[in-house]
C-alpha cells in the first residue's frame, strides 16, 4: 500500500453479494429526512467495494502508525484516503441528484428533497 491506486484500483477486492440488498427502500440520514428509494445493485455494490477498501487503506495507516513509520509517509496515506472518501461521497452526490432529486420533481416533491440537500451538504461541506 504505497499509493492510493494500490488501495484504490478498480479491482474488487471483496465479495460482498452477501451484504446488498439492492430493494432497500427507505433511509434515515442522522435525522435529517426519511426518504424513499432504491439503489441501483450494480452502482450499490462499487460502492460498498470502494468502502471496503477504503476500510482496508485505513488499518494499513492504522499499522504504519503503530510501526512508527514515517510522518509524511502516514501524512500521504491520509490523503489518499481523504481523496477517496471524496470521490465516492461525488459519486453519492451524482446519484442523488440524478434519482432521488429528479424523482421528487416528478413527484411534485422537489422543494422538500432539495432542503434535505441542502441540510446534508451544510454537514458535509467544510
Amino acid at each position: 500500500m504505497t499509493n492510493e491506486t494500490c488501495a484504490l484500483s478498480g479491482q474488487d477486492e471483496y465479495s460482498l453479494e452477501g451484504d446488498l440488498n439492492p430493494n432497500h427502500t427507505e433511509h434515515h440520514h442522522d435525522g435529517l429526512s426519511t426518504h424513499g428509494h432504491i439503489h441501483n445493485e450494480e452502482s450499490l455494490r462499487r460502492i460498498v467495494n470502494r468502502l471496503s477498501r477504503i476500510e482496508g487503506h485505513i488499518r494499513g495507516i492504522k499499522t504504519m502508525v503503530q510501526e512508527s513509520r514515517p510522518c509524511p509517509d502516514v501524512l500521504v496515506q491520509i490523503a489518499a484516503v481523504r481523496g477517496a472518501l471524496n470521490r465516492v461521497a461525488r459519486i453519492i452526490l451524482d446519484e442523488h441528484l440524478t434519482e432521488c432529486i429528479a424523482r421528487a420533481a416528478d413527484q411534485s416533491n422537489i422543494e422538500a428533497e432539495i432542503e434535505e440537500l441542502k441540510a446534508a451538504l451544510d454537514r458535509f461541506l467544510p
